[in-house]
């Protein structure tokens, strides 16, 4: 071999083997991320954000897609490797299981990988790791099994639910209740879609120029911008939003998903009108109605987490915004002057069912009675922050859920004791919305329609 060919046969080893390292790399973040939201209860969107920033865009996508679609598709995995191994799970080791499970999902459902390849990845992952290094030939013999087998679904005519269940990677408790609420064949596109991604949604901030010269602006920092969007300010993306531009530290946009744009469209603060947003943390709401309502409009961030509001408060001066801030927990009473505000928002904490692409772990945490729970909470909620609105004046109250408990429920029990307050069946957007709105008025968003998250929203009126 010639002294340029053997040059060139060990650039192409160096490149090959640094190209498997960061495979690796890439693969073991998403594996101790799986492990801590399994194990220990972390959240995986707050895990992604601390360690995607290490690595280059490519990389940082293969993570999330393994990170979160192996959390969407945990009860459909765990299905098959108990299958596949002939044992309970609750008996293999915990980081062992976990590099099946990523390495079984990245089978199952991403084809860019050969699957020899996401096979030695996983061993070397499991000899590299303390805990898991003596179960590597197992894990080996798994995943080999795999790529050789497929796991047939349980029988859909011998129990329908467990069917969906394993099908769909949903609890048997959620999908009766998706059922009841709307029915197998919306239920099944609702689950579907579950387990997809979410469009990547930015919410531009018109305050620092107009929607054109903004996309003008993202595009040539490379961001690739999509078709799509009901309001000025939204703009949907094919990729990722660059969280490291000059234009995201510029305060050109903010992360907000459509749905939750909507939401704050609906209370539409008029100029010079005073706000409140009474759940407000991490702020993205209460800068909206910032930019919303302009210069001369004041508003007011209550969250009883004071971390969140510290996020809020740099939020707002990223934007260029003037939000105050207060820390309160409205269930206990708000420290703010009764029937002074012109418009009030109460986007109120909630079972999150609405928001599965987002946060897939959610389902494998709520219990049943969830729904019910949380709607206590949000009634109170509700009670107490209505008492802020001034006569003439509107509220919205929102969660990021489509669970009847959480929404009609709740608005229902509200109006029956405030006979001063009606609904808006006509918000300021309805022409943006209404397709949206039910013949109450009432938002009522899912990812299957439209690729919204689920809200529901009710715009209502202090009578005069």
């Amino acid at each position: 071999m010639s002294e340029r060919k053997h040059t060139r046969s060990r650039g192409a080893h160096r490149e090959s083997s640094r190209a498997h390292r960061e495979g690796v790399e890439s693969r073991r973040a998403a594996l101790e991320i799986v492990r801590r939201v399994i194990d220990d209860g972390a959240y995986a969107d707050l895990l992604l954000g601390e360690r995607l920033p290490a690595f280059l865009p490519v990389d940082r996508r293969l993570v999330t897609r393994i990170v979160l679609g192996t959390m969407a598709w945990l009860g459909r995995l765990d299905y098959e490797l108990e299958k596949l191994t002939a044992r309970p799970l609750g008996g293999i080791q915990p980081v062992a299981l976990a590099i099946m499970r990523t390495a079984l999902y990245q089978l199952r459902f991403l084809d860019r990988t050969p699957a020899h390849a996401v096979v030695d990845t996983a061993v070397t992952l499991a000899k590299e790791t303390r805990e898991a290094k003596l179960a590597a030939g197992f894990i080996n013999a798994v995943l080999r099994r795999a790529t050789r087998e497929t796991i047939a679904m349980p029988r859909r005519e011998e129990n329908e639910v467990q069917h969906l269940a394993v099908k769909w990677s949903h609890p048997k408790w959620m999908i009766e209740r998706f059922i009841a609420w709307f029915g197998v064949d919306a239920a099944e596109r609702l689950m579907e879609a579950d387990n997809e991604a979410a469009p990547n949604v930015i919410r531009l901030n018109l305050a620092r120029g107009t929607r054109e010269e903004i996309l003008a602006r993202l595009e040539s920092e490379n961001f690739q911008i999509a078709p799509g969007g009901r309001s000025p300010e939204t703009a949907i993306l094919a990729s990722a939003p660059l969280m490291d531009s000059r234009a995201f530290a510029a305060g050109l946009f903010q992360v907000q998903s459509e749905a939750s744009q909507i939401v704050a469209r609906m209370l539409a603060p008029a100029a010079n009108s005073i706000v409140a947003d009474c759940a407000a943390a991490p702020g993205g709401k209460a800068t909206h109605l910032a930019e919303l309502a302009g210069l001369e409009a004041r508003i007011v961030a209550l969250d009883r987490n004071p971390h969140g509001l510290v996020n809020a408060r740099a939020l707002a001066r990223r934007l260029g915004h003037h939000v105050a801030v207060v820390q309160a927990d409205v269930t206990a009473g708000v420290p703010l002057k009764p029937a002074a505000f012109t418009h009030v928002l109460l986007d109120a904490p909630c079972t999150g069912l609405g928001t599965m692409r987002e946060h897939p772990e959610i389902r494998w945490r709520l219990k049943p009675a969830a729904p019910a729970r949380m709607a206590k909470l949000q009634l109170k909620m509700l009670e107490s922050t209505a008492a802020l609105v001034k006569p003439g004046g509107a509220i919205v109250y929102a969660v990021c859920s489509f669970a009847p408990e959480e929404g009609d429920d709740v608005v229902k029990a509200f109006l029956g004791a405030h006979q001063e307050f009606e609904i808006d069946r006509h918000p300021p957007n309805y022409d943006e919305i209404s397709d949206l709105l039910d013949e109450r008025g009432a938002l009522k968003t899912r990812s299957d329609i439209g690729d919204l998250d689920g809200f529901f929203a009710m715009r209502m009126i202090r009578r005069a």
